[in-house]
């Protein structure tokens, strides 16, 4: 099955990452978590989920990988001041592989610079600065535009879920 590359930082929505990894792990697929950092646990900012890192941002390239997950949460935030993972997030975009953010996790595709012209939804508050980056924002449970799966929150993931592994060719 498929590699997927999870970007993740602490303060993470846990939901936004324990429903698509588990979904993506009984569908056979592999997941490393990624972050600025090269070792050490994360803790999610809800449930205090904690995750260990598999490696640095900056060791891996979007060709190692089938797609990247974005969970949302204040980790997006963190990661948007790491050029690295900047980086790896613009190169699948680059790669035209599918990159699946939720919630607040489109602010790191805004920081790679990569939404403009682009069909997204968010977390509301987030709204208006893929608006001022020059996505257009719509309200939908799911929203798919050329690389990119975006959702809203945690009541969507089941359907996010869905449309990631769908999009890796796998029944949901």
């Amino acid at each position: 099955m498929a590699s997927i590359a999870v970007l993740l930082a602490n303060d993470f929505e846990d939901s936004e990452y324990t429903v698509p990894v588990e979904r993506l792990r009984a569908k056979g697929h592999d997941v490393t978590v990624l972050s600025a950092e090269p070792s050490g646990r994360l803790t999610g900012k809800r449930d205090g989920t904690k995750v260990e890192i598999d490696d640095a941002a900056s060791k891996h390239h979007a060709a190692e990988f089938a797609a990247l997950l974005i969970p949302g949460g204040y980790s997006p935030d963190q990661l948007r001041l790491s050029d690295e993972a900047v980086r790896l997030t613009r190169e699948f975009v680059d790669a035209n592989k599918p990159v699946a953010a939720v919630c607040h996790g489109p602010q790191l595709l805004i920081s790679a610079g990569v939404v403009e012209g682009r069909q997204m939804t968010s977390w509301p508050s987030v709204r208006i600065d893929l608006e001022n980056a020059g996505a257009r924002w719509v309200d939908r449970e799911v929203v798919e535009d050329g690389p990119f799966i975006t959702s809203r929150k945690p009541d969507d993931l089941e359907a996010f879920s869905e449309a990631l592994i769908a999009r890796l060719g796998g029944d949901a």
